[in-house]
């Protein structure tokens, strides 16, 4: 309905020549909601190589080389040779086979080469656009902004595995996880928010101040939720405990605090690390039904609207959470039922905060400036 207003407004106040500029923003936010959906498919394989221990198989950073896979014999043999070095291989699979190897080498590899993908699907395009003059004034700096950031994200990636193939370690370190794993839901959030500024461009004076605090409150308590999640995943704390809504029939995890100094425990000790997710899924649960009772009362229909499916996508979420924590304890990772759960709850996890962030889009209300679709 709100879409149908803005094109309605759209055609009635443009001139002919802001229809022709009108029909080269429509052209750009599709291509824009394409990357956000391939930044989707990034999120959901980078969980695949997570679970199925996949993520230091590949123990060099080739941008450009990498692309390209072994093609024989002694190029797959190479690379296992390289991977023996690790910690990895050395005190958790030593005496794998080369296909096994192969298994785990070939998600990492098809998750380096999506997030290739992605940045050429995000720099070629926009190339184009901007030689034929399809963005706006002050968008491009904005476009290539984003796509530093996605550069970025390379670099963070190869910082993560890093921080696994050497010392002691059988994983990568949780906090670059957490970082990783953030800017992969930041970077799918602002290539949605640009897609609908493009696609549907809001009203003057379109928006709902009252809102506004608790949309963003709510997206920073979930961004928060985020990290705890990601620490969950680095650290496989979500195998600590299986059963819900206790700890091994307790209402606390006895060994809470097993660690000293204090301070470890929140990025070292399975125990906390769960417990802490657990108790911030029950705060983003409360704090999206307050959200829900303030946006369903709106008279914005955008805001209701995302109002609306923030909190059903929170529900879901925070079954599907339930689900795979005590799925894992009959379908432990790599079977793929316990697989498919994790991978499942961490693609939830980037489509509610998109969610989330579009929701704060809606409440802010728009200046008289976006009759120019100025962005």
């Amino acid at each position: 309905m709100t879409t149908a207003l803005s094109a309605s407004f759209l055609r009635d106040q443009l001139s002919p020549s802001d229809r022709i500029q009108r029909g080269k923003d429509v052209r750009v936010g599709i291509w824009l909601l394409f990357i956000a959906f391939l930044v989707l498919c990034m999120v959901i394989v980078g969980g695949a190589t997570r679970l199925t221990d996949s993520g230091l198989s590949i123990t060099h950073w080739s941008p450009i080389h990498g692309a390209i896979p072994p093609l024989t014999a002694e190029q797959w043999q190479q690379e296992f040779d390289l991977y023996k070095q690790i910690p990895e291989y050395q005190l958790q699979n030593k005496g794998m086979s080369l296909g096994e190897f192969q298994f785990i080498f070939w998600w990492e590899w098809a998750h380096r080469l999506l997030g290739r993908l992605v940045g050429l699907a995000f720099a070629l395009p926009l190339i184009i656009f901007a030689l034929t003059r399809h963005l706006r004034p002050g968008m491009t700096p904005w476009l290539v902004a984003m796509l530093g950031l996605g550069g970025l994200q390379g670099f963070i990636g190869w910082w993560m595995v890093s921080s696994g193939l050497s010392g002691d370690r059988l994983d990568v370190a949780a906090y670059r996880l957490a970082t990783h794993l953030s800017m992969a839901f930041i970077l799918m959030s602002l290539a949605l928010w640009t897609a609908l500024d493009h696609l549907s461009p809001k009203r003057p004076n379109q928006g709902d101040r009252q809102i506004v605090p608790w949309a963003i409150g709510f997206g920073v308590f979930l961004g928060f939720q985020i990290v705890l999640g990601a620490f969950v995943a680095g650290t496989d704390a979500g195998l600590a405990y299986n059963d819900w809504p206790t700890f091994a029939g307790g209402l606390f995890p006895k060994d809470y605090a097993a660690l000293s100094p204090i301070w470890r425990n929140f990025v070292e000790n399975t125990a906390t690390i769960q417990f802490n997710h657990r108790l911030g899924a029950y705060g983003v649960g409360l704090f999206a039904l307050l959200v829900w009772l303030r946006t369903r009362r709106s008279k914005e229909a955008s805001v209701a609207a995302w109002g609306h499916v923030v909190a059903v996508l929170v529900l879901c979420q925070i079954g599907l959470g339930i689900a795979t924590l005590t799925g894992f304890g009959i379908w432990a990772p790599p079977q793929i039922e316990g697989v498919m759960l994790g991978i499942a709850h961490q693609g939830l996890g980037a489509i509610l905060f998109a969610s989330a962030m579009m929701l704060i889009r809606a409440s802010l209300v728009s200046k008289p400036a976006s009759l120019k679709l100025a962005v």
